[in-house]
């Protein structure tokens, strides 16, 4: 199968404006310094550049903003996005394979999990309508090696069409659901749903989305990427894939550490 653009996008023809950028390349994950390593107590930003603009307000439920302002505004602010590559399945079996980055973790002991969808629950996105009828699913997170595989199951494809076949992933059995989780994936999670809340719009109660919070009862790591006390995670080796505005993803190649300040260890200064 042929990837095409959607033909309702303003970008310019993609694969003419990605010739013109450089390789891909995979680079080995590293740890820097702080932007102020010198930073003290009450210095506030490292930069002040921060003073030389103001904010704008804007009102998100203003009756000439359309949601769609507010959904461009936020995925292009609310960055790096965690995804939440979601298998499910339908009542009478059918299999959907499709990525969310309304998505996080939201409780350790039990695990919890928040999905957002847009659209309410009359016609709502096939994913949900799956979740919906069997409160069954499950959560895989994306990584560098299967992104171009991944990102293809957002394909408008109707109801029934398997994302699997699709994007040529690999359904692993689950143990405690019936919806497979994706072997490429190097961590999955089996989960039902717990609650689900249809938002809507204040001016005419029109619905725009649904919350789904749903609980892990099963958790699947790949081996080499896990320590020995099975409680972190290689962040180099996981080579996660975040989300970020527009059509963009980001990667996550380095980071810097910050230890948490004690209040008791606090110099009590005027």
């Amino acid at each position: 199968m042929t990837v095409t653009q959607n033909t309702n996008s303003k970008h310019p023809p993609f694969k003419e404006v990605e010739a013109t950028r450089p390789d891909h390349e995979l680079k080995p994950w590293q740890i820097t310094k702080t932007n102020a390593p010198e930073w003290k107590q009450g210095l506030g930003a490292s930069s002040k550049e921060w003073s030389e603009h103001k904010k704008i307000a804007i009102d998100p439920n203003s009756e000439t903003r359309s949601p769609v302002d507010n959904y461009k505004l936020f995925i292009s602010a609310i960055t790096p996005r965690p995804i939440g590559f979601i298998s499910t399945e339908g009542k009478e079996g059918g299999r959907n394979l499709a990525p969310f980055s309304y998505f996080n973790v939201m409780n350790s002991d039990p695990p919890i999990f928040a999905l957002g969808f847009s659209g309410g629950k009359v016609k709502p996105k096939d994913t949900l309508k799956n979740i919906l009828e069997t409160e069954e699913l499950t959560i895989n997170i994306i990584s560098e090696w299967f992104i171009e595989a991944a990102n293809f199951c957002a394909v408008n494809s109707p109801y029934g069409v398997d994302e699997w076949k699709l994007s040529g992933l690999t359904p692993a059995e689950s143990t405690e659901v019936k919806p497979p989780h994706v072997a490429e994936s190097a961590f999955s999670v089996e989960a039902k749903l717990v609650h689900s809340h249809e938002w809507k719009l204040k001016r005419n109660g029109l619905a725009t989305g649904v919350m789904c919070i749903v609980e892990g009862v099963k958790i699947h790591v790949r081996e080499d990427l896990l320590n020995e006390d099975q409680n972190t995670v290689d962040t180099g080796k996981l080579q996660p894939v975040a989300r970020l505005g527009g059509i963009t993803y980001g990667r996550v190649t380095e980071g810097f550490e910050l230890p948490r300040p004690d209040y008791s260890a606090i110099e009590k200064k005027p």
